[in-house]
């Protein structure tokens, strides 16, 4: 880490932090908590500037080519600060210029990694590195905190039972291992539940709503205009999608989805994505088995443990949008001004749009009966009906 580069992230660790509470403080205590015109002026004048000083020498220095880890953690800091100018509306002057140098940084650190060249989630799970038990953060108020732990848990879990049935897919379903690794995907789900539970009870709506959810938004970089970070931006989540057999990637709306979101993740996520999406699914190998296997005991045994992940897989993207889509984003939006709900959700879409794709994401990997979508609820059933024969 050049002395520049080092700088920079104690900024983005220190000061960076503290304005950005501070704005979060006044922009609260308003009746519409929504305002952010005309508030901390000096205060987004500092984090505009200080900022920019940092970015103009890392420009000069060019890059130093210090490996992958170094440039993406690099890119995270000017991306955090991209997307608190944008929070703060900073960058919405009409000096269209101020975020030059952070766009030239940011195009040249994204188009060398191969990622989109903002901050994704990784950035502040994943891959956000702790010093003396404290991560990067854009603020410091409970709720990210809470947040981001949880958040960065969630996507562990999905991680743990994704490798679970990556490891499957070579031994094959009728393995006499394969329950053993169905039941560690099955567990890993079961904490996501468990976390996704914690995050409900313990996150209050109007705190993620106001000030945390902000940062998130969509912003541009350069000319273009890049969407916000996804909590579903890692490979984990549609690898258990698509070897499950829940989701195809040979479905226009869903194989979107993976297109949308393959640079916003780890190049390795990227790579293994793209081998799943090449993969026969299990769902399809227990389907085939059916005629002539239905009654064997490995069949019995093995099909059993696989409809206890894909239960499982269902009950999480239930929860996730039944419960926090529904309170942290769609009814505190009921009572938004009309003047602050443009660019409201993070992927882009309007409100109404996003929802109507999210409740298909959930319905398709919950197997349910819709007739205007393709899910594998009959094949689902269909396989039920053979346990225990």
């Amino acid at each position: 880490m050049t002395p520049n580069v080092l700088s920079f992230d104690q900024w983005m660790r220190s000061s960076f932090v503290q304005m950005n509470t501070e704005l979060e403080a006044l922009y609260f205590a308003q009746e519409n908590k929504a305002n952010v015109t005309g508030i901390g002026e000096s205060i987004k004048s500092s984090l505009l500037n200080e900022g920019r000083a940092f970015i103009i020498q890392l420009l000069k220095e060019g890059n130093t080519d210090e490996g992958f880890d170094a440039g993406f953690d690099l890119l995270g800091n000017v991306g955090l600060y991209m997307a608190a100018c944008r929070r703060h509306e900073i960058d919405e002057a009409a000096n269209k210029a101020l975020m030059a140098e952070a766009s030239s940084l940011a195009l040249q650190l994204g188009a060398s990694l191969g990622v989109t060249p903002r901050f994704a989630t990784s950035h502040l799970t994943t891959h956000n590195t702790a010093f003396n038990g404290q991560y990067k953060t854009f603020t410091s108020l409970e709720d990210e905190l809470i947040f981001i732990d949880y958040n960065t848990r969630g996507i562990l879990s999905y991680k743990r039972a994704a490798d679970a049935l990556v490891r499957l897919m070579p031994l094959g379903v009728s393995h006499p291992v394969a329950p053993d690794l169905f039941k560690v995907a099955k567990d890993a789900l079961h904490d996501v539940i468990a976390y996704n539970k914690t995050l409900f009870d313990k996150l209050d709506t109007d705190r993620f709503f106001f000030n945390v959810r902000p940062y998130y938004k969509t912003h541009r970089v350069g000319a273009n205009h890049y969407r916000g970070a996804n909590a579903g931006d890692f490979a984990g989540i549609n690898v258990i999608d698509l070897l499950l057999g829940l989701c195809q990637a040979d479905n226009a709306s869903y194989s979107q989805l993976l297109v949308d979101k393959f640079l916003y993740m780890m190049p390795q996520d990227q790579l293994l994505l793209r081998d799943c999406m090449r993969q026969k699914s299990l769902m399809n190998s227990f389907m085939e088995a059916l005629p002539s296997q239905q009654s064997a005991n490995w069949f019995q045994t093995n099909a059993k443990a696989f409809l206890e992940v894909c239960e499982a897989h269902g009950e999480a993207a239930s929860q996730h949008h039944n419960q926090l889509v529904e309170k942290y984003i769609k009814e505190p939006a009921v009572h938004l001004p009309e003047e602050n709900q443009s660019n409201l959700t993070a992927s882009g879409p309007p409100l109404p749009v996003l929802l109507f794709a999210l409740e298909k994401l959930r319905d398709q990997r919950m197997a349910a009966p819709r007739a205007d979508i393709y899910t594998r609820h009959q094949d689902i059933q269909q396989l039920k009906s053979t346990i225990g024969k």
